[in-house]
């Protein structure tokens, strides 16, 4: 019999409510990129976490929302499939605010699955009134019995020690499933494009960051290993985008690419000399090969 103990956790919740933040501060370190817009997650990430005799597996989702396009359609096709084969669920919601239509579809599905849920209530630290707090929780309570329920901060980090242990209670008796030095299953390539696509959704307006994408089409080091090339061309779905993205004079690609060649350094622990290209696919969310080629199917 062995002393190590495993859980497989999906992290599931509506856009913007927190799911990558909390992923990367259980795990101490960054693998899925945050930003304010909704849907900023597209597939499914892994992140690793392993502790003295404990390894969580954590499936980060794209937000719960009503698809428009066939990328929408494959990220909900990803929530379901993650949520079919995991030992609990991670639900994450807001501490204020309406419960809307998709969060209680969405824990309708996980009460069919009968398997354990952990809900977590992120961003407290927007809520100065408990009371608002203790109603938000009577709230989702009735509508799912939880095994647990965590108020937490991703930003400062309050509750995320209480969470952590309530996630690992859920642990049962196994190996584990991946070396204990494993954090994620993204490739590099992937890690490095969707650095690049953070930076853009930070600094674009309201319009373009949904149709965008950043492919890598080569990453080497050098012989002497002291700097890694990069180069990546950034799709956009107009013309018109194309050069809100270049900016006047190439200015705002290159704010764009500096800043996401200090987070490449800081990652890779490496100098980082980053080419960026910005090319136009129109509609490209809707085309499955194209959609296929970014891998996000």
């Amino acid at each position: 019999m062995t002393d190590k103990k495993t859980a497989f956790i999906a992290i599931v919740g509506r856009p913007n409510v927190g799911k990558s933040s909390i992923l990367n501060k259980l795990l101490g370190q960054k693998v899925a990129i945050v930003s304010s817009r909704p849907q900023t997650t597209r597939t499914k990430i892994m992140g690793v976490l392993t502790e003295d005799n404990v390894q969580l597996v954590f499936t980060d989702t794209p937000g719960f929302h009503k698809p428009k396009t066939k990328l929408g359609e494959k990220m909900i096709k990803a929530v379901d499939d993650s949520i079919g084969g995991v030992d609990s669920c991670l639900f994450v919601t807001e501490s204020r605010g309406e419960i809307r239509p998709t969060e209680i579809e969405l824990l309708e599905k996980l009460k069919s699955e009968k398997i354990p849920v952990v809900l977590a209530i992120n961003k407290i630290d927007m809520v100065s009134d408990k009371q608002e707090l203790m109603t938000r929780i009577l709230e989702l309570t009735k509508l799912l019995d939880f095994d647990a329920v965590v108020p937490v901060s991703a930003k400062n980090g309050d509750g995320m020690d209480e969470l952590k242990q309530e996630l690992v209670n859920l642990a049962a008796p196994s190996e584990f499933f991946f070396p204990e030095d494993t954090l994620t299953d993204q490739p590099e390539r992937v890690l490095a494009a969707e650095m690049i696509r953070e930076k853009l959704l930070h600094r674009l307006n309201e319009e373009i960051p949904h149709g965008i994408a950043v492919s890598i089409e080569k990453m080497r080091e050098r012989d002497d290993k002291s700097i890694l090339d990069i180069e990546a061309i950034i799709y956009c779905e107009r013309e018109s985008h194309k050069g809100i993205v270049i900016g006047k004079k190439g200015a705002m690609l290159k704010e764009i690419s500096t800043n996401a060649r200090c987070e490449l350094e800081n990652f890779f622990e490496c100098k980082v000399n980053l080419q960026c290209w910005v090319k136009v696919k129109e509609d490209w969310r809707n085309r499955e090969g194209l959609i296929h080629n970014f891998g996000l199917d």
